[in-house]
């Protein structure tokens, strides 16, 4: 018997992929931990919706029949037993399934007894799921009327409606204005309080908000794999903004020692490059307070999730063959 909620939720192995002649999934293998929430991070067209949908069952991987990938869903093999691993899965795809022609209350009851509920855990489900995703105000509305964030919460619904351990989401916010998108990350991160959820996106700020745990895929292949701070630390520079109001020249800078660089920002600021291992601030200060530069900003640098992503997927594409 399985274990219902292990530690390792999904597990995919060498996932390959090809249409006709091309090849666009290079043996993916990746973890899902619970309670986790995992960015698959990347340009579009770099793969993801198509790992997705080999992770829900929608897509078969290739060579699939001779042992050569695995996918596990909460110990469950997906590709062996499909509809037992597919009853711990709930998936939104990039265009949400919708009925459009129902109400919020009929299409939901409905997607709950596709999952094998019986009416009375349909229901009971159904009050729930709307609460969660914010739904108890247009439950008897025709979900074709509703707004696009709405929808979108709708299809949430339907994929979280049955409690699965492990929820995947195709570019959930993709066509939303701030506000519903605001709205559908905080749904986002209260699911991975209970829940596992992976993600796609190629939103960088989406990875910064909600995500624990980054993959990076470009050209149909994992490329990098982190938690999303260290990420953030993987481009980081060792340097920092200072500000003087008596500014000297900048070669006078350039000759504290430590200092590798000094770029001039404005009449006032300057932008400090040291090695990592010598820090010149304790320098810099006292010479300042010796000067009378009348420090007034010193402000460690840190890369941004942008800067970060593009380092890693330059580096990534300068070492692959033409």
């Amino acid at each position: 018997m399985p274990n219902l909620t292990p530690e390792i939720t999904l597990s995919a192995r060498n996932l390959t992929r090809r249409f006709g002649g091309r090849q666009v999934i290079h043996q993916v293998s990746l973890q899902l931990r619970r309670g986790e929430v995992l960015g698959l991070l990347g340009h579009n067209g770099a793969g993801k919706s198509t790992t997705l949908q080999m992770l829900t069952g929608c897509l078969l991987p290739d060579d699939a029949e001779k042992n050569e990938c695995s996918i596990d869903i909460c110990g469950v093999d997906l590709l062996h037993h499909p509809i037992q691993a597919k009853a711990h899965i709930g998936y939104l795809p990039e265009t949400p399934p919708l009925y459009r022609e129902l109400s919020v209350n009929d299409y939901l009851t409905f997607a709950a007894r596709l999952r094998g509920m019986k009416p009375a855990a349909a229901a009971g489900a159904l009050m729930q799921t709307r609460q969660r995703c914010g739904l108890e105000e247009v439950g008897k509305k025709i979900i074709g009327t509703l707004s696009k964030g709405y929808q979108q919460r709708v299809g949430i619904a339907q994929a979280i409606i049955h409690s699965p351990a492990v929820i995947v989401l195709d570019e959930p916010t993709v066509g939303l204005d701030p506000a519903q998108i605001r709205g559908i990350r905080n749904l986002i991160r209260e699911l991975g309080d209970a829940h596992s959820v992976i993600l796609s996106t190629h939103l960088l700020s989406e990875v910064e908000s909600v995500c624990d745990r980054v993959e990076i895929m470009q050209h149909g292949k994992l490329i990098y794999g982190d938690t999303s701070a260290h990420m953030q630390q993987h481009g980081s520079v060792s340097g920092f903004i200072v500000g003087l109001g008596n500014p000297p020249p900048p070669s006078v800078l350039e000759g504290i020692p430590g200092i590798s660089d000094v770029e001039q920002i404005s009449a006032t600021q300057f932008r400090i490059l040291h090695a990592p291992d010598n820090n010149p601030k304790g320098a810099l200060l006292t010479m300042a307070e010796q000067q009378g530069w009348q420090l007034e900003q010193l402000t460690p640098l840190q890369a941004t999730l942008e800067d970060v992503f593009v380092k890693i997927t330059d580096t990534s594409a300068e070492g692959e063959t033409p």
